[in-house]
């Protein structure tokens, strides 16, 4: 088991003594789940069970699905008796014959004495196992499919898995970066004051509580604590089972707005690096997470 992705093909098909049939299943990337059905008409019973079959085995994407059914046996060509009856004795009534001959051939063109049954999807839909037939090998190709997307869905999971380490490795690095950062600050003010404060006119006292104002607007300690917090949470996801493209699509915009407040705050060229590149991270995440159902 794993993430599931959500692009796929699959293909089922079968045969009957009524005729063959193959069914196509196609899917594409979607925010929610969307069923497309192309069906013979007539077959109302078999669409609706595959439209529940694709809710039972899919929880997102695009789906294409189409049925084609070729029918056997065609044109059935019968002969009206009690129509023949009424056309014969009225023959036999007119020249006190009974028609033979070209006579017969005659009557039998005329219209309700031949007919001709088509054997049609309606016909299909009443035919006993027809109907289970064509549901069962549609359900077939919907679990052929999700094994498409499984596989796809391992591909994408080595791929979200090496986003969010190189992730907290940007984190454990702009927390050493951050940490300095006070210190440089602290060293960089004092130094600006003492260029414009040869008199000492500063307190030491004054000169601490701006240092320590400077500081805490520098803080990104709660930036770097949730941003920890979120990656862990992203692994822990990718690694186990389940529907999490919805998750991880709101995961990335929680990422995004702390990688966001880790620049603004920033005052320090490498802590700034890091949040920029923590910030094209989260995008291919955001990315990759539109691909996972």
């Amino acid at each position: 088991m794993g993430i599931s992705g959500m692009t796929g093909f699959a293909r089922d098909s079968g045969e009957a003594e009524w005729g063959s049939w193959v069914w196509e299943a196609r899917s594409v990337n979607g925010k929610g789940l969307d069923v497309r059905l192309n069906t013979p008409s007539g077959l109302d019973t078999v669409e609706q069970a595959i439209r529940k079959a694709a809710s039972d085995a899919f929880n997102r994407g695009s789906l294409q699905v189409s049925l084609r059914v070729d029918l056997s046996g065609g044109e059935t060509i019968r002969v009206n008796p009690d129509v023949l009856a009424k056309l014969s004795a009225a023959y036999k009534t007119e020249t006190g014959d009974i028609p033979t001959g070209v006579a017969l051939a005659t009557l039998m063109g005329i219209k309700g004495v031949v007919e001709a049954d088509t054997f049609s999807m309606r016909d299909l839909a009443e035919v006993e196992g027809a109907s289970d037939a064509l549901s069962a090998s549609g359900t077939k190709a919907f679990r052929a499919l999700a094994v498409n997307r499984d596989e796809e869905g391992e591909t994408l999971s080595a791929i979200l898995l090496d986003q969010l380490q190189e992730m907290e490795k940007l984190v454990v690095s702009a927390t050493a970066f951050a940490e300095a950062q006070k210190t440089a600050l602290a060293e960089k003010y004092r130094a600006r004051i003492a260029e414009f404060d040869s008199d000492n006119a500063v307190s030491e006292e004054r000169l601490a509580t701006e240092v320590a104002v400077l500081a805490a607007k520098a803080d990104v300690t709660e930036e770097l604590d949730r941003l920890s917090a979120h990656v862990a949470r992203g692994k822990t996801m990718v690694s186990g089972d389940g529907p999490i493209g919805r998750d991880l699509g709101f995961l990335a915009q929680e990422l995004n707005r702390e990688a966001n407040t880790l620049c603004s705050k920033s005052a320090s060229l490498d802590l700034t690096n890091d949040g920029l590149a923590l910030k094209s991270l989260v995008d291919q995440l955001k990315e990759q997470a539109a691909n996972v159902e």
